[in-house]
């Protein structure tokens, strides 16, 4: 694979565990800048295409490359240019926040103390602390803290707030927020919380069953999905001949289809089908996601 721009990239990159495929011929470009989402259902293949491109793990077929190098070949010297911040935010509990912190300015030779200071400064923790006096809030503000102040080139975020508090997610949030405007890191960002999502990524990538399912701005896939009320006689029409369904349910009376792709047009559809009365709603991120998710759509936009 020819060296590019982008921070990611792989070509029909294949994994299989046994005789289940974990990673199905995925090819998938994330260029340089930005914050990129990456969702999906459990078992999407989030985590094995992570150990694949960060050379833990071999695949079974095709290639990818980080920051512009083949996966097998790595250096240490690259590797120390990604930052990565799990959901654990696990760190040596006795030790203190200081020298952790002179530890890991020891060791990357672009580490920025007024990064550091400025994320720390969100949650208001003694750098004299142990990590095991802590909250959970603060543990994930300092893993934070310490990965932006390495100056990375991607960062990557695998549900980083989970099982915070709300003042906590907040704080985390405005962190990183303002991190990514004055840093040039680009962040790959994975969490099953859409309304993160919504308010921090310009592309949301939605991996399905090892493929790639969705790779579009937030705001553009929310468009694709489509809420349609209807007053329908009787049973309704046969749900696998209503086009581009995702979900159907009756809530007082009322048919509720979320559709895909389908425009003004399905209006029509409806009323020939014997609507009596329709009209459109708006949905979420949250919303839209997991209406594809379930009903296992995953064909490339």
């Amino acid at each position: 694979m020819a060296r590019t721009d982008n921070v990611l990239e792989t070509r029909a990159l294949t994994h299989c565990y046994g005789r289940k495929r974990a990673l199905d011929s995925l090819t998938l470009a994330i260029p340089r800048a930005g914050i990129h989402a990456i969702v999906g259902a459990n078992g999407a293949g989030k985590s094995t295409l992570f150990r694949v491109v960060l050379g833990f793990q071999a695949p079974d077929a095709g290639e990818s490359m980080l920051l512009g190098s083949p996966s097998h070949h790595l250096t240490p010297a690259l590797r120390g240019r990604v930052g990565y911040v799990n959901d654990a935010h696990t760190l040596p509990a006795w030790l203190r926040l200081k020298s952790l912190i002179a530890m890991q300015r020891s060791l990357y030779p672009r580490w920025d103390e007024a990064v550091l200071s400025r994320v720390l400064g969100y949650f208001a923790v003694s750098r004299s602390a142990r990590v095991r006096e802590l909250s959970r809030g603060e543990r994930a503000g300092f893993s934070l803290a310490i990965a932006l102040a390495r100056q990375p080139d991607l960062l990557i975020l695998d549900e980083p707030t989970l099982g915070l508090d709300v003042v906590a997610k907040r704080a985390f949030m405005e962190a990183l927020i303002h991190s990514a405007q004055a840093e040039d890191a680009t962040i790959i960002y994975c969490s099953h919380q859409m309304d993160e999502i919504e308010r921090l990524a310009d592309t949301l990538i939605i991996l399905e069953r090892g493929r790639l399912a969705n790779y579009s701005a937030p705001d553009d896939f929310t468009e694709r999905v489509r809420l349609w009320i209807a007053d329908m006689p009787f049973k309704g029409p046969d749900p696998a001949s209503i086009p581009g369904l995702l979900q159907a349910r009756r809530l007082d009376g009322l048919f509720h289809y979320l559709v895909l792709d389908q425009g003004d047009g399905f209006g029509d559809w409806l009323k020939a089908a014997g609507a009596l009365s329709i009209r459109q709603q708006r949905v979420n991120l949250d919303q839209a996601v997991s209406a594809f998710l379930s009903a296992g759509h995953a064909t490339p936009n």
